[in-house]
C-alpha cells in the first residue's frame, strides 16, 4: 500500500469508527433507559442482558454502517478540500479515481461485513428481541396456537391446536390425506406429534387413523399407542413458517420457505421473493454511498463545502425513502421482486457515478441554481431629452417652447 493510500484511509477510519460506534452507542444508551426496570424487577442476570444486546447488535450495525460511512466520507474529504491537499494530490498526477481507489474497495468490505450480518443475524432480532423481552416480564415462551397448513403438493391439510415454543411437539394433530380430486382417503388424529429431523419421521402418540374409500366410505379404524410415519415432506419450521413474517426469516429460510411452498398463489409468495432479493440487495447501499459521497465531498471552496454535505445527505435520505417504497410495492405484487429490491440502489449508483465522472474530468456538478439561472436585467434606456433641456444647451435646429 502506497503512502498516498495510507493517508487516504487513516483520514477515512478515524472519523469513520467515531461515528459507527456513536450510533451504537447511542443507541445502547437509549435501549438501557427504556428496559432498565424491567431488567431490575426480574433480576435478568448480567450474562442474559449481555446475550439480549449481542442479537439486536447485528442489525443495528446493518443501519449504523451506511450512515457511518456517509459522515466519514463528508468530513474527511470535505477537510483534505479545504486543506488544498485534494488540489495538491491532483497537481501531483493523481487522478480522482486514483485518489478515492481505497476508500472504494473499503466500500467493499464495509458491503461484505453488512451482506454477512443481513444473511442470518440481523432478520432474527426483531423476533428474539420479543421473545427475550417476554422472558423478562416472567411470560416465559408462549406456544403457538391454531396453526393451519395446506400441503398442496401431496394434498394434505394440517391443523395443530398447539405448537411448542421450541418446535420440539406439536399437541391436538389433525391431518387430512387427500387424493388429487379432492377425495378424502385418510384421516389422522394424534394427541402429540414429534419429528426427528435425522430420520424424517413422524412419531404420532395416542394415535387414531382412518382409512376411506374415494367415495367416502370408512375401510378401517386403528387406534396405536404410537404410529410412525416415514416419507412425508413437512417439517415443522415448515409448518409454522406459513404463518410467519418475511421480515423476520433470515435468507436459508426464506429460500426453503419458496421451495416447500412453490405451490402456494404468486401474491402470497410475493413478501417472501420480495425480501429474499432485499436481503441481497440493501448491503449493497454500503458502496453506493460511496460513489455519491466522495464525489460531492470533494470541493474547492467553502460554500462548495456545505452545498455537497447537503446534497449527499438529500441524495441518502431519498435513496432509504424509495427503498421502502420499493419494498411496500414489491411486497403488495405490484411490481417484480428483483425490480423492487434493486432499482433503488441501481438508479442511485448510476447518479453517482455520473457525479464522480463530472468530478474526474472537472466539470462543474448540476446544482439547482444551474438547473434555473436567474435572467440577467435588461439595461435600462435612455430618456430622450426634454425640449426645453435641448434649447437650454444651445442645439441646432430646436426651437424654445412657447
Amino acid at each position: 500500500m502506497r503512502t498516498l493510500d495510507r493517508y487516504v484511509l487513516k483520514n477515512f477510519l478515524v472519523p469513520f469508527l467515531l461515528c459507527f460506534f456513536g450510533f451504537i452507542s447511542i443507541w445502547l444508551v437509549f435501549d438501557i433507559m427504556n428496559n432498565a426496570n424491567e431488567f431490575i424487577e426480574a433480576k435478568t442476570p448480567f450474562p442474559r442482558i449481555l446475550y439480549y444486546y449481542g442479537t439486536q447488535l447485528p442489525q443495528v450495525m446493518v443501519l449504523s454502517l451506511p450512515l457511518g460511512e456517509l459522515l466519514a466520507l463528508l468530513f474527511s474529504l470535505s477537510k483534505m478540500s479545504r486543506s488544498n491537499e485534494i488540489i495538491s494530490m491532483l497537481t501531483a498526477g493523481r487522478s480522482v479515481v486514483r485518489i478515492l481507489q481505497p476508500l472504494l474497495f473499503v466500500g467493499l468490505a464495509v458491503t461484505a461485513l453488512s451482506m454477512a450480518l443481513d444473511y442470518e443475524l440481523a432478520p432474527h432480532a426483531a423476533a428474539t428481541r420479543q421473545a427475550l423481552q417476554d422472558e423478562f416480564k416472567g411470560r416465559g415462551n408462549k406456544p403457538l396456537e391454531q396453526q393451519l397448513f395446506r400441503n398442496r403438493i401431496d394434498y394434505r391439510t394440517w391443523y395443530v391446536q398447539r405448537i411448542r415454543e421450541d418446535q420440539s411437539a406439536m399437541e391436538g394433530l389433525h391431518i387430512t390425506q387427500q387424493d388429487r380430486d379432492g377425495n378424502i382417503l385418510g384421516k389422522y388424529y394424534a394427541r402429540l406429534g414429534s419429528y426427528d429431523a435425522a430420520a424424517r419421521t413422524w412419531t404420532l402418540r395416542g394415535a387414531r387413523v382412518v382409512s376411506f374409500t374415494p367415495s367416502g366410505d370408512i375401510i378401517k379404524t386403528e387406534t396405536p399407542r404410537v404410529k410412525k410415519i416415514t416419507g412425508w415432506s413437512e417439517t415443522p419450521w415448515r409448518i409454522i413458517s406459513s404463518n410467519l413474517d418475511p421480515e423476520n426469516l433470515s435468507v436459508p429460510q426464506l429460500r426453503d420457505y419458496l421451495v416447500f411452498n412453490s405451490d402456494f398463489p404468486p401474491v402470497q409468495l410475493a413478501p417472501y421473493r420480495t425480501y429474499l432479493d432485499y436481503r441481497w440487495a440493501v448491503p449493497w447501499s454500503c458502496l453506493v454511498v460511496v460513489f455519491i459521497a466522495a464525489p460531492l465531498g470533494i470541493v474547492y471552496s467553502r460554500r462548495g463545502v456545505l452545498a455537497g454535505v447537503a446534497s449527499s445527505i438529500f441524495i441518502f435520505f431519498s435513496l432509504f425513502f424509495l427503498s421502502y417504497l420499493f419494498l411496500a410495492l414489491g411486497k403488495g405484487g405490484r411490481i417484480s421482486a428483483p425490480v423492487a429490491a434493486w432499482t433503488p440502489n441501481a438508479g442511485f449508483a448510476a447518479i453517482g457515478l455520473f457525479l464522480l465522472w463530472m468530478r474526474s474530468t472537472n466539470r462543474d456538478l448540476p446544482s439547482v441554481a444551474n438547473l434555473f439561472p436567474k435572467k440577467k436585467p435588461r439595461p435600462k434606456s435612455r430618456p430622450l431629452p426634454a425640449p426645453a433641456v435641448l434649447a437650454h444647451t444651445g442645439a441646432a435646429g430646436v426651437k424654445p417652447p412657447l
